[in-house]
């Protein structure tokens, strides 16, 4: 069964039953409260449940006239129904260990009332019923289709609780809180389906019926704390005892057990008949208190949470869905198919790849192109195509996303009739061990055709990183001498939010342009090396992040300074206590590791920023081990007191330095893992963890070589330590 099915089974049942489950979901959660309340009220009695039944029901003949019914409910509160010795016929809890009365019964609090009410019959009577029935039913298989999904988009069942790729805050978090919601929200449904059957007795029938020996006569009887039977049964045990009726020998005591019925002689306390509770009974039994809560806090509480997590899977389902719906469905091509020179193709699952076609897109008729843009599952002839660009996205173990469940059958139906240029542009994240596997089939797809010449290679991004993307249309311009301009939307900036730091210190800019600034919040700001200076230049008040390290207070930034660049000409004009005006983002992803043994950081260039800090404030001395790359000595010189000071603390194990233009052969950082492969393959082995911060071309090459390490070594895909959390990532 294709994802498609799976998604559009989630959405029908959902929108089909939306209304139900909104009423269903609210007043569960409301509901819930009540087994809470009633938990925290103080009619349980210590130590009442190891008494034995006949000193319970001793102590209440010795105390009442007359004594009807003793209950024990789920709440381990004891209630008896007598008639007291002024002669009132009460019902009440009692202490089961003096037999007083506690208090009155807990009346149901109106709130409570409407809201079981509603939930059990929506005040329709039997309709309701039947109704809220079959939507328990539906939001069951909203369920096993929601299981379904996150296990398809994980990667099968060994990944489920692996770590989720963050797209946006809605599909995060749908996923995240429904691994751990959809178990109870199943026994939820489950429980309630079949409350509902048994309520319209489409059970088997589970009624008790004993069998009533005749009796013989006895002439002493004996007194209930003598009779064996009720001595041998704990308080913990009983559910409900009826007392006989009548002084006639064949009136007998009713008790219900957890697990069986006996009745039992009230004159010799011989057991006269004793049945099995009927596993319908039992599954009656279970199946209430794992829908109500009765009786557990804890319990009540997972159905509180998984009541909230059912509105919350309602909300962001939908935006999911609307979304979605918005982003592949806005793109209004000004050109037909035939007409067009370049042609855009999509494969994309939750939409985030149709917005990054439409950046290219609207860059080409910017620049006066005539495209076309579509899905790959539209994929047909184009007359007077000579380019033809696929922006493919991967889902779950390597497969096609939805948009090109059926594009490789297209495209074997299809031959073009001239010759065209093409290039593939990959999305997927490294987590997974199928990395851009679907863009690797297309470009497979395209080589063996004949009228298909490779115009750039494939390109991979990882996690929609936009700086990956920029550096692929950067490779487009220059292989096609075109200047297209990404434009993408500027975020809302709440201006009272930024922050202000003075210039406490500012390097000159070494041989590679690159600089050092020291910044000292102004007021109490709370940051970590890792977190993210957000810079909003007035020039045109796009942000832009730079990796925090931090050394006692002070933020330190590492900075290139480009010709044209803003910020970096911005921060490179500042002088000594001059004022910036930002905002710290927290970056908890790439906070230094403070629950293992060792930690290995590589970096390139300004990249090494954060690691500056780390190195500074590893206070506990985890060992570690900075792995550097940069162009020639000088480019070393501007941190070379930081690290110094790190050695002389004892914070830094090792230092491992690469100059790509010091000799004649060249060496890169990713060079220099290779040469420490040991290193790498005992740190990951032991649970240590691997940080990288630089340049996504750097990126890319060192979790080649690091891939390589873990195949050889350790016989793992690198996915498998990312899953575990052994490899933190910051690049741009």
């Amino acid at each position: 069964m294709t994802i498609s099915i799976w998604r559009y089974s989630h959405l029908v049942l959902a929108v089909i039953s939306s209304l139900f489950i909104l009423i269903a979901s609210v007043t569960g959660a409301i509901l819930a409260f009540e087994p809470i309340t009633n938990q925290l009220q103080p009619y349980a009695v210590s130590g009442a449940n190891d008494r034995s039944l006949a000193e319970t029901l001793n102590v209440l003949q010795q105390e009442y006239d007359e004594v009807f019914t003793l209950e024990v409910d789920k709440n381990d509160f004891v209630s008896a129904s007598v008639i007291t010795k002024e002669g009132d016929s009460e019902t009440f809890y009692i202490n089961p260990i003096t037999g007083e009365k506690l208090n009155d019964i807990i009346k149901k609090a109106p709130i409570y009332e409407f809201a079981t009410n509603l939930h059990r019959s929506l005040f329709l009577k039997t309709t309701g019923r039947v109704l809220i029935g079959v939507v328990s039913f539906l939001l069951f298989l909203i369920s096993v289709t929601g299981i379904q999904l996150i296990l398809k988009r994980q990667g099968g069942i060994k990944r489920f609780f692996s770590k989720v790729v963050r797209e946006n805050f809605d599909q995060y978090y749908h996923v995240v809180i429904g691994r751990y919601a959809l178990i109870p929200i199943v026994i939820i449904t489950l429980t309630g389906v079949f409350l509902s059957l048994e309520k319209f007795d489409l059970l088997p029938d589970s009624k008790i019926s004993h069998n009533y020996p005749e009796q013989d006569a006895v002439e002493n009887k004996l007194d209930i704390l003598e009779f064996q039977t009720f001595q041998n049964i704990k308080l913990e045990d009983v559910s409900y005892v009826e007392f006989p009726f009548s002084d006639d020998i064949e009136d007998y005591f009713t008790v219900k057990l957890s697990d069986k019925e006996i009745l039992v002689n009230q004159y010799t306390g011989a057991i006269v008949s004793n049945q099995k509770t009927s596993l319908v009974v039992l599954a009656s039994y279970w199946s209430l208190i794992l829908h109500t809560g009765q009786g557990t806090i804890l319990w009540s509480i997972v159905l509180l949470l998984a009541s909230l997590a059912i509105l919350f899977f309602m909300y962001s389902g939908f935006s999911m869905t609307l979304k979605r719906r918005k982003e592949t469905s806005i793109i209004k091509n000004k050109f037909k198919k035939d007409e067009a020179d370049y042609i855009i193709l999509v494969g994309s699952e939750t939409g985030n790849t149709f917005n990054s076609a439409k950046l290219f897109y609207d860059a080409l008729i910017a620049e006066g192109h005539s495209v076309f843009i579509t899905a790959l599952n539209a994929y047909s002839e184009y007359k007077n195509a000579k380019y033809i660009t696929v922006f493919a996205s991967t889902y779950g173990e390597g497969e096609a996303p939805t948009s090109a469940s059926n594009f490789e059958k297209v495209f074997r139906k299809v031959q073009q009739k001239q010759t065209m240029k093409y290039a593939i542009v990959g999305f997927g994240s490294l987590m997974y061990p199928d990395y851009c596997k679907y863009a690797i089939e297309v470009d497979e797809m395209f080589q063996k055709q004949d009228n298909f010449e490779e115009h750039l290679p494939l390109f991979k991004i990882n996690n929609q990183s936009f700086e990956a993307y920029k550096i692929w249309i950067k490779q487009w311009n220059e292989h096609t001498n075109h200047d297209l301009k990404i434009k993408f939307q500027k975020p809302q900036i709440n201006l009272k939010k930024l922050k202000e730091f003075k210039v406490i210190n500012k390097s000159e800019p070494n041989n590679d342009d690159s600089f050092l600034v020291q910044l000292r919040p102004q007021k109490k700001v709370k940051f970590e090396s890792g977190d993210l200076l957000s810079l909003y230049p007035e020039a045109d008040f796009v942000e832009r992040q730079y990796s925090i390290g931090k050394i006692e207070n002070d933020i330190i930034l590492s900075i290139k300074k480009h010709e044209f660049g803003v910020c970096s000409n911005y921060f490179n004009n500042l002088k000594v206590n001059e004022i910036v005006k930002a905002q710290v983002k927290r970056n908890l992803d790439f906070h230094f590791p403070t629950d293992v043994k060792e930690v290995v950081m590589i970096a390139n260039g300004t990249g090494i920023a954060p690691f500056l800090g780390m190195i500074n404030e590893n206070h506990i001395k985890t060992k570690n081990h900075l792995f550097w790359g940069g162009r020639t000595q000088d480019s070393l010189n501007i941190y070379e007191n930081i690290i110094d000071s790190a050695f002389s603390k004892k914070n830094l194990s090792s230092f491992h330095i690469a100059y790509s233009q010091e000799q004649k052969d060249k060496i890169y950082v990713q060079d220099l893992i290779l040469e420490h492969q040991d290193l790498l393959s005992r740190v990951l082995n032991t649970g240590g963890v691997v940080m990288i911060c630089g340049s996504v071309a750097m990126q890319n090459r060192v979790l080649e070589v690091l891939h390589t390490i873990t195949t050889t070594h350790l016989d793992k895909p690198l996915s498998a330590f990312e899953n575990n959390d052994q490899l933190k990532m910051d690049c741009y």
